[in-house]
């Protein structure tokens, strides 16, 4: 299996697999897909095997696709390894070097970040385990990330001015998750 970092075209066939095989239970895109990794690699991974992460990504075991080919599947398992073991590596090793995949969107001249779909993913990876005994420390960063990754706070961020949107980006894509 190849290592280090997916390419820009490795993560768009990621994204094209996700946008394929989606339903109402599956992630939506690769932004979602490295949340998901993310909270797996970083507080799940001695309760949680890989495979499991990536059943989550599907929604679960009911909703696995029916690959085109076996080849597919193959190539989806592999890059989708592949990031996790770069993330992994970055987390552990780099972590000056983690950057979770946002993207960015203009409104009303203003660029800002969109970090909606990678904090779903990670929030997605939360409810695969119990977080009860997460250390007070990193309550506040995963605080952030429920702001911008759970439905019942659609409104409250709907209502944040630009300014405020970034400072509440700013609580965990500086320091990580």
């Amino acid at each position: 299996m190849k290592t280090g970092p997916l390419n820009e075209s490795e993560l768009e066939w990621l994204d094209d697999i996700l946008t394929k095989y989606n339903t109402d239970h599956a992630i939506l895109d690769v932004a979602e897909l490295d949340g998901l990794l993310t909270a797996v690699l970083e507080f799940l991974r001695k309760r949680l095997n890989r495979h499991s992460g990536l059943v989550a990504v599907w929604g679960g075991a009911d909703y696995v696709p029916r690959w085109a080919s076996e080849k597919e599947m193959t190539r989806f398992m592999n890059l989708a390894f592949q990031h996790m073991a770069d993330t992994a590596e970055r987390l552990n090793e780099f972590p000056e070097q983690f950057e979770p995949l946002f993207g960015l969107r203009e409104v009303d001249g203003s660029e800002l970040t969109i970090v909606e779909e990678w904090c779903f993913g990670y929030m997605r990876g939360v409810a695969l385990s119990d977080w009860s005994t997460l250390p007070d420390s990193l309550k506040p960063a995963l605080d952030a990330i429920a702001l911008h990754g759970t439905e019942e706070n659609f409104e409250r961020v709907e209502k944040m001015s630009p300014e405020a949107f970034e400072e509440s980006v700013d609580a965990y894509s500086t320091g990580g998750a």
